[in-house]
């Protein structure tokens, strides 16, 4: 191990300065001491523990919740992606699993499209797999093979110092720097015991204070925010707080992007964990209203469509449910999803439109690609944000 000394502390950890003159931050195992202040939380540890015991019931009233939790995967995919920079979208994610030799995509979409396996990945894995380094450095794999980051070690924890800053940054001017290599695992092992063993601790707490010291620790040397925000969602899946994976935070995590950095720099720097608290207790409140009004919206508007559709037989109901599934759509598809004949697809797809339930992306004659365009409208993004 190199030689180190102490500069300054603080009650998540402390920072120390290596012989190279660069200081590192090493943390604090959990849980915080002095004792994290809950009385001050109670209102809103409360509103979000209501706010997601509502999306946990709605989920189970959808008729085929699965459906309605692949699109909220991609959903999360995407943003949690943005965040990282990005700049696929929704309709680049689908249209890619539709056909990814059809047209240009932006060159990140490969990306999201691993974020999405990474995640389908993990919750499988978590029916025969505590959540676990092992487990976590098996999701990053999924999360960087063959794309951008796959030459920075998939799925094996970094060796090397890394630092956060500005693109293009020197570690001398970065603007933070997580645990040295020589102290990693040691941190490691810590917050790995505090995923498995977080006590009385509420589940949302524990949550929040491990999505925090993830990112603190920063343990690989690319895709630490993706597995981090991932991390959130499996371990209220893990805890029974949620039945079906239905809270993603991204969404809540972009729009206040500046203040989501900010927060955890002041962890670092002040011991601040109160502060973060708050801030990510009034993200999963907000986060579950939304995910539970729009699964009450997906209900009514899948009723609406098959009285659209009813007359359209079996085939027409079986091309709905479908749609739920994969929203955007080719005739292709359509033959492989229903085991039809090409006109009888053509003749399905070209009802759909008519009654307003399909829109038609392309303006071609042949090779059209339609998109259930009412549905994705309730996973898009509000013009304000």
């Amino acid at each position: 191990m190199s030689q180190t000394f102490q500069t300054t502390s603080s009650r998540s950890g402390r920072y120390v300065r290596q012989l190279s003159g660069y200081s590192a931050f090493i943390p604090t195992p959990l849980p915080p001491d002095p004792p994290l202040q809950l009385g001050t939380f109670v209102p809103l540890l409360s509103q979000a523990d209501q706010a997601i015991g509502r999306l946990d019931g709605v989920g189970r009233t959808l008729p085929n919740p699965d459906l309605f939790v692949a699109m909220y995967v991609r959903r999360e995919a995407v943003l949690s992606s943005q965040i990282e920079g990005t700049q696929s979208s929704l309709d680049d994610v689908l249209a890619f699993e539709l056909d990814g030799s059809r047209t240009r995509f932006p060159d990140d979409v490969a990306e999201v499209v691993n974020h999405v396996a990474a995640m389908n990945f993990g919750l499988q894995r978590l029916e025969t797999l505590p959540l676990s380094l092992r487990l976590i450095r098996e999701i990053h794999e999924h999360l960087l093979e063959g794309v951008r980051g796959s030459g920075k070690d998939p799925g094996e924890f970094r060796r090397t110092q890394n630092w956060i800053g500005a693109r293009g940054a020197l570690l001398a001017d970065a603007a933070y720097v997580p645990p040295p290599p020589a102290e990693l695992m040691a941190a490691l092992g810590d917050f790995e015991k505090f995923l498995n063993e977080p006590g009385d601790m509420p589940s949302l707490i524990h949550a929040a204070l491990a999505h925090a010291q993830f990112e603190t620790i920063h343990p690989f040397l690319d895709g630490n925010g993706r597995v981090g925000r991932l991390l959130i969602t499996f371990l209220l899946v893990c805890r029974g707080v949620l039945h079906r994976p239905l809270l993603y935070l991204s969404y809540y995590l972009k729009r206040h992007r500046t203040e989501y950095y900010d927060r955890l720099t002041s962890v670092r720097l002040d011991g601040d964990w109160e502060g973060w608290l708050r801030f990510f207790l009034q993200g999963v409140y907000e986060t579950a209203e939304e995910a539970t009004s729009t699964a009450g919206k997906i209900v009514s508007m899948r009723e609406q469509h098959l009285a659209l559709v009813s007359d359209l037989g079996a085939n027409g109901i079986q091309l709905l449910d479908h749609l739920y599934r994969q929203p955007m759509l080719d005739i292709k598809a359509a033959v492989k999803a229903l085991r039809v004949s090409w006109p009888t697809a053509n003749k399905l797809a070209a009802a759909f439109e008519e009654r307003g339930v399909l829109v038609e992306v392309t303006g071609y004659h042949r090779n059209r690609v339609f998109r259930y365009s009412p549905y994705l409208a309730l996973f898009a993004e509000p013009a304000s944000a």
